[in-house]
């Protein structure tokens, strides 16, 4: 029997979840995606020294803003060395609130995969689905950008980045996972809210089956596992970004693997279409404690990491 990992691969396009673009090569993903915190993550590594070096030394002069974006697709040049698809790239979270200036920022990143020959077709940019967020995607989508819309906890902000025409969502498994465990205290049994019960599965599911059974073009990543369990309950997902650690074990591991979402399965589940104007959107989201709670945390946390690789740089 073969592993996980290449049963997986047969229902769901496998994405690497990392800045580590060494270690992906064992696992042949398709796609890969990148955080200002898994940058940050690899660029301490001894391995990538050299790259940063060459990075510094062909900016220097230009403000540190310009230096995290020169960095960010050198990162990526080397990932689409080894992944055959796309490479996703965040725009600084801390314009998460700023439509004109995401949209300029990722034109500014589009522009510099280009300038290294990489088209644009092989780069999503990452943006946060603030509604601010999502309208920036409608505007580059309009000019052929592709987005990966991230921070994405809830079926109102996948509802809003489907009508902007996104290209993709990452909706967040193992951080939704995290509030309820955390809500939930000593109640939490793993027997009871783990599996194909677990929260941020329940969500994923929600989602997909939405978009399904609205003929939505838009893709849907599960992002954000905390374990393999989380994933194989989620075969069948259009894609799945997997972290190094949590590909590792599902290679290691030979169990029969069934999907568990399909375009079929999601067509018994049927549901309204949920308006997602900016009113609806920002009342439904203030709503889901969970969803503005761990949107929140999530740029913070990045915007965190942003300014911990720009002291990085500066040192």
């Amino acid at each position: 029997m073969s592993s996980l990992l290449e049963q997986l691969k047969h229902y769901t396009t496998v994405v690497a979840d990392t800045g580590d673009f060494e270690r992906m090569k064992a696992f042949l993903p398709q796609d890969a995606t990148t955080n200002p915190s898994l940058i940050l993550k690899a660029a301490q590594l001894p391995s990538y020294q050299n790259l940063i070096t060459e990075v510094k030394a062909k900016n220097a002069g230009k403000s540190v803003d310009q230096v995290i974006d020169a960095l960010l697709v050198a990162f990526g040049i080397e990932i689409l060395k080894i992944v055959p698809g796309r490479v996703s790239t965040e725009v600084d979270a801390r314009l998460s609130f700023d439509t004109d200036a995401t949209v300029k920022k990722a034109c500014e990143i589009i522009a510099a995969y280009q300038a290294a020959g990489i088209p644009k077709e092989r780069v999503l940019i990452k943006i946060a689905s603030t509604w601010e967020g999502i309208q920036a995607a409608k505007i580059l989508q309009a000019e052929g950008i592709a987005c990966n819309m991230t921070l994405l906890f809830s079926l109102i902000q996948a509802v809003a980045c489907a009508n902007a025409q996104a290209q993709l969502i990452s909706p967040f498994v193992g951080r939704i996972t995290d509030w309820h465990k955390k809500s939930l205290g000593a109640e939490w049994k793993d027997e009871v809210h783990g599996g194909a019960h677990d929260p941020g599965v329940a969500s994923v599911k929600t989602i997909y089956n939405y978009y399904k059974n609205h003929g939505i073009q838009t893709e849907v990543m599960g992002a954000s596992f905390r374990n393999i369990g989380q994933i194989t309950h989620l075969a069948g997902c259009d894609l799945l970004t997997i972290s190094p650690e949590l590909l590792a074990e599902l290679h290691s591991k030979n169990e029969p693997l069934q999907a568990a979402l399909s375009i079929e399965n999601a067509a018994r589940s049927k549901g309204a279409t949920l308006k997602a104007d900016e009113k609806s959107f920002r009342y439904q989201l203030n709503q889901d404690a969970m969803a503005t709670e761990k949107l929140a945390e999530g740029i913070r946390l990045f915007c965190a990491d942003i300014e911990k690789l720009e002291k990085l740089l500066l040192a």
